[in-house]
Order: C-alpha cells, then structure tokens, then sequence
C-alpha cells in the first residue's frame, strides 16, 4: 500500500455547509481530545446555523472565514464565490498554508471540491472524508456526483466508508482505507447522547418530516410540483413538518408553488434547526421525506422509515430495509403509506468508529505528534 512520507506535518480542515460540519465535527473533536492541533478554514458557502452548529459541538471559531456574506444559493453565486474564495487563498497562501501539510476536505459540495483544488495548488496533501460513494450516474444526484470524482481524483489518501466506496476508490491514486462507516455515527451518537437535554416544539399529534435541498430537485419545476403535490397528499393523511431550506424557499416562491403548502392547516414549515434539535425530530417521528443522503443515514440508524426523493443515491445505509425511493409513482407512495409501520426498527447501534480512524492514521503516520 503507498504511504505519505512520515514526519510533523500541519492539519487544516476546509469546511463550508452545515453537512460537512456536522460529519467533520467528531474528527476535530478527536483532533483535540489528543491534543493534535489543526486549523479550520470556513468558506462560508452556507452560515445558517453554523454558530450553533459549533457551541452545541462545543467547537472553536474558525481560523479563517474566506466570505461572510449571504448564503450561496444560485449557480452563478457559486462561481463569483469560488473564484473570490480561490483567489484569496491563493493570494496570501503563506498565511493559510505556512508550509506543507494535510488538508481534510469532506463530502460533495462545492467547498469540498474548492478545498481539493486549493490545497494541491497550495502543495499540500489532501485527506478525502467520505470518499468513494457513487451512484454511477452524474446526472443523479448533480452536481454532488461530478464533485466526488474530481475529489477522488485530487485525493492523496481516501477515508472510505465501507467496501462499497474503498472499491469505487482502487482506480485513484494514494493510500485507501476503510473507516467502515460515514463520520455522521459519531455525530448522531453525540446528538442522541444530548437528547433529553434538546428543548424543542414538538406536535402533539403524530407526525412526519419533510426536508427537501438537493439541487436536481429544487432547481427542476417539474419536478418540484409533483414534490409539492405528493407533500399535499401526504398531508391529507398525517402531519407534516417542513424544514425548509432557504434556497428551497426561493425556488418554491419563485415556482408559485410556496403558497400552496403554506396555506395547508396540517403543513407546519419551519425553519432550518440545528443539529440536536432536528435529531430530536427525527427520533420522535413516524417517518422522513427527504432528498439528503444524510438524512437517509440517519433514518436508518434511528430505525425510521424514509421516503427518498430522488431515482438513485449513492449511500447504501437503509435501501431495502426501511428506505423507499420514490419514482414519481402514486403507487410507491400509496403502498409506503400501507407499510411504513412494518419499517420501523430499533435503534441501530454502529459498531465502527469513523472518526477514530481518521484521527489514527494521521497519528500513525505522525504527521503530528
């Protein structure tokens, strides 16, 4: 197996999305329980929630916050972003980069893909968190899928989670290795460990969860009004509680199709919440619809039933066993509607532990001590 060249080496984790930081944050917090310290560079391709998300991890600010403006929500606010986001790094590289070292990047977004191209142009080593998941099709999930093989690509050692993606990763160059599951375990065991001590407003009658972001979602209108019209029908039959996303909000107003859902008495749309409070949810609910392949992990690993809008997905956690994807077909939803009860399962306990993984191969390799 080829190995980086040992020695004291600096860590830098480059993060941007609340997702990234909820995955990242048992790897830095085993960062500091071993007292290996690390800087942390925050695009800020996304900052809602993201002070919460950090004083309820009880983590440290950031080093560096490349762009404090508003959340990216629009392509062409991507591109001005990543460009600005790039030169700025580039422009003063000795002050984030004071010499050669590793640079963590996590998951499919674009900060993820900024963060490969930043640090080989900067001459650093690049860790790959969640590397190797595919669905073979880069339409499905786009641009996330297109984003995991430029990544592989940059990568110099690849964290994967399971057999599934240490395959999909043996073509790319650099070290591989199993971390056996996605860093999201620790962070749903550090949520559940917080639950009885989550204050949130909970409905008194049953009910299920909507949370829908993804890209070739949002950005389609067709397929956002069949998404709204299957929400409906949904909450014809149980309470629905909508996290709503902000670039979501946008397109549903843009779309028209925003007033629709807001003027239905059993749709409770809410805002985004942050990590222990939208678990509390999740545990306490009859299901989830939802396009995020977190939120499928999660499900699984809460025993609850998930209905995945979206034709394919690159997690394995859940399929055929208590997630459903949903083909635009009112016979899925009619026949997940009939058996959801019998999809429910106990908590599932992980027998891996991510995060310590990561953390003990760059101790092993001593890339600081």
């Amino acid at each position: 197996m080829p190995q980086l060249k040992k020695g004291k080496k600096n860590i830098t984790i480059i993060l941007g999305t609340k997702a990234q930081l909820i995955k990242m944050a048992p790897v830095m917090l085993e960062l500091r329980k071993r007292k290996i310290p690390y800087s942390f560079i925050f695009t800020g391709q996304h900052k809602e929630t993201i002070t919460e998300l950090l004083n309820i991890f009880k983590l440290e600010k950031p080093d560096f916050i490349l762009y404090n403006g508003k959340d990216i929500t629009r392509v062409l606010q991507m591109l001005i972003w990543g460009t600005r986001c790039l030169y700025k790094i580039l422009r003063s590289r000795k002050i984030f980069f004071s010499q050669k070292g590793f640079l963590l990047i996590q998951g499919d977004t674009a900060s993820t893909v900024l963060g490969a191209i930043v640090g080989k142009l900067c001459g650093q080593e690049i860790g790959y968190v969640e590397a190797g998941m595919r669905s073979f099709d880069l339409l499905n999930p786009f641009p996330e899928e297109i984003f995991r093989i430029i990544c592989s690509n940059l990568a110099d050692v690849h964290f994967c989670p399971g057999q599934g993606p240490l395959r999909n990763s043996k073509k790319y160059k650099g070290v591989k290795i199993n971390t056996k599951a996605n860093t999201l375990v620790n962070s749903l065991e550090i949520a559940l460990k917080n639950i009885q001590k989550t204050s949130i407003e909970m409905p008194k009658e049953k009910f299920c969860i909507v949370s829908i972001h993804r890209f070739e979602n949002i950005f389609n209108k067709d397929r956002m009004k069949k998404i709204v019209k299957e929400i409906l029908l949904i909450s014809a039959r149980i309470k629905v509680l909508f996290i709503i996303h902000k670039p979501t909000e946008e397109k549903l107003k843009e779309f028209g199709l925003f007033d629709r859902l807001k003027n239905d008495i059993n749709i409770d749309i809410r805002p985004k919440y942050d990590y222990f409070k939208f678990i509390k949810l999740l545990y306490n609910s009859e299901f989830i619809v939802t396009d995020g392949g977190g939120n499928q992990e999660e499900s699984y690993y809460l025993g609850k039933p998930c209905l995945l809008m979206r034709s394919k997905t690159e997690h394995k956690e859940g399929k055929n066993i208590n997630v459903v994807i949903f083909n635009q077909s009112k016979s899925i939803l009619n026949k997940f509607f009939l058996k959801y009860g019998a999809l429910k399962k106990g908590v599932t306990k992980p027998k891996a532990n991510p995060s310590k993984v990561v953390v003990d191969y760059f101790q092993k390799m001593q890339v600081l001590i």
